[in-house]
């Protein structure tokens, strides 16, 4: 069985980034990224659909450490899988990823104070690796089944019907209609994207979602870059623009209502007065209790303009063999149908976890600052915002992760768990994230663990809070605790080697990072 300090799962954004940070502050440890799919990347590889792209700008969505480069801030799928590639490449990476390898089942033994790890290869086989410590970065939904709703009648209907996820790479849909049922960011990233080819494309929606647009290069980005050095033009872009999703994420809270109308002021002026805002673009909720969709240099009202598109909002009565009978009466004619209906959401990969032979249920966990569970050791998920780019958060997880382990090197300590005092066993339970409506998230969060009524209890949801709560607060809180449990039960003389190591006398030893 080969033995590593580190292992990561998934070989996506978060992944390769918790690769950079370890070799950078952890240069000793040796890991290995075990990887479900054939390539790195993630979400990036996996996505396909036309148009696909980021809906946050790429100088939060990328990683603190490097630089983006490319002009375009909302940045399309390719370039960004690009980033992701050039990035392993150059911190050399790869070499360290096993491909078609998913994690099946993941076993803390504390006699040995180490993981095993049970995984499934993807041409059917099986294997076990085992580490001191765990790092999941294996992203939030599931990369094979997308939520995808039935509707009475779609047995029936005669052309191609399928979620975006699954996008058939040979699909012809020049001088076709298109329908995409949805109104979320995929929705609204397809629809002017296919225009160009579509005899005609329909957004239909249940309900509205609030829409902002903005220009898909930054200003202030370029004109930094003309005058300072490229890191730190970067990192004052990156400031910059944090400090700005803080600030409307905050007005959202206290002032739902003045933001509601600064949002749909700027959809009229982009739609004309004789466009339905009414109906089409104004949500029954508030800016920000669900996610805000980025229609980068106006894209999507640019296509209803010009009538290549439309947005059609009602409910859908029975899809019939050529479209969709709609609950008004109305009928929509399709060729095609997308179902951008959303993800389906996955906690931990919905891997089972065991402790000493004792199967955890994370529901009935505990969040230690939004990345570890209570009673569950060397263990850290890397979950990022809901309203903020991902990688903010996937960076200070893997910051966070090096800490750990330089501190455990330091003291002689071969586990850390966050451990409930007697003052935290009243706390109020909250749901591991609040004031959050998305359909995807509350259609798993009793799934969730639950965060807590205080610190370090607590999935924050705020950068800024965060920074202080993980990267400047100390280790021994009081709460994360630090001890060798193989002087208990001794097991200490029997520490696998720092080396990577492999019952296959044919296979090289995995070289330190």
């Amino acid at each position: 069985m080969e033995s590593f300090d580190v292992v990561i799962v998934g070989a996506g954004l978060s992944g390769i980034g918790a690769a950079v940070h370890l070799q950078k502050n952890c240069p000793s440890k040796t890991y290995a990224i075990v990887e479900a799919r054939s390539a790195l990347g993630g979400t990036w590889d996996l996505f396909r659909y036309p148009g696909i792209r980021s809906d946050s700008d790429m100088h939060t969505l990328g990683y603190d450490f490097k630089p983006w480069r490319a002009q375009k801030a909302i940045a399309d799928g390719p370039s960004i899988l690009s980033y992701v590639n050039e990035t392993a490449d150059e911190h050399d990476v790869r070499r360290h990823i096993r491909f078609h390898r998913r994690l099946r089942k993941a076993s803390w033994s504390s006699a040995q104070a180490r993981w095993t790890l049970e995984l499934e290869h993807g041409d059917g086989g099986s294997s076990a690796i085992s580490c001191s410590f765990l790092s999941m970065c294996s992203g939030y939904y599931d990369f094979k089944n997308p939520h995808r709703p039935h509707f009475d009648g779609e047995e029936s209907f005669e052309g191609p019907f399928f979620h975006p996820q699954l996008w058939p790479e040979d699909l012809e849909y020049d001088g076709k209609r298109v329908v995409v049922i949805g109104s979320g960011a995929t929705a609204m990233t397809i629809v002017p994207a296919i225009t160009d080819r579509a005899q005609h494309v329909t957004m239909l929606q249940r309900s509205p979602t609030y829409v902002v647009s903005r220009p898909d290069e930054d200003a202030i980005a370029k004109f930094l870059r003309k005058f300072l050095p490229e890191r730190l033009a970067y990192k004052l872009t990156r400031a910059k623009n944090v400090e700005l999703q803080r600030r409307l994420y905050e007005r959202t809270r206290v002032a739902p209502e003045k933001v509601k109308t600064f949002l749909l002021d700027r959809v009229r002026d982009a739609l004309g007065p004789d466009y339905d805002v009414e109906k089409h673009f104004t949500p029954r909720y508030d800016p920000w209790d669900q996610r805000l969709c980025l229609v980068p240099n106006g894209d999507l009202f640019e296509a209803i303009k010009s009538g290549r598109a439309s947005v059609v909002t009602d409910g859908i009565e029975r899809i019939t063999p050529n479209g969709i009978l709609l609950r008004s009466g109305e009928k929509l004619e399709a060729d095609i149908i997308v179902v951008a209906t959303g993800l389906r959401m996955k906690f931990l990969d919905g891997v089972p976890f065991e402790v000493d032979g004792e199967e955890v249920c994370f529901p009935e966990t505990w969040t230690y600052k939004g990345m570890m569970y209570s009673d569950v050791p060397n263990l850290v998920q890397t979950f990022g915002y809901v309203n903020a780019s991902w990688t903010l958060r996937a960076d200070l997880n893997a910051e966070f992760v090096c800490r750990l382990l330089n501190h455990m090197d330091q003291t002689g300590t071969h586990r850390c768990t966050p451990r409930l005092r007697p003052e935290d066993r009243d706390m109020q339970k909250r749901l591991w994230i609040e004031d959050f409506s998305a359909g995807y998230m509350r259609r798993v969060l009793e799934d969730f663990p639950r965060q807590g009524d205080r610190e370090p209890w607590v999935n924050t949801q705020n950068f800024s809070r965060d920074k202080k709560l993980v990267r400047k607060s100390p280790l021994e809180d009081g709460v994360l605790t630090f001890d060798d449990p193989r002087v208990a039960s001794g097991e200490k003389g029997s520490e696998p080697s720092s080396r990577a190591t492999s019952s296959a006398e044919t296979e090289t030893e995995q070289p330190h990072v």
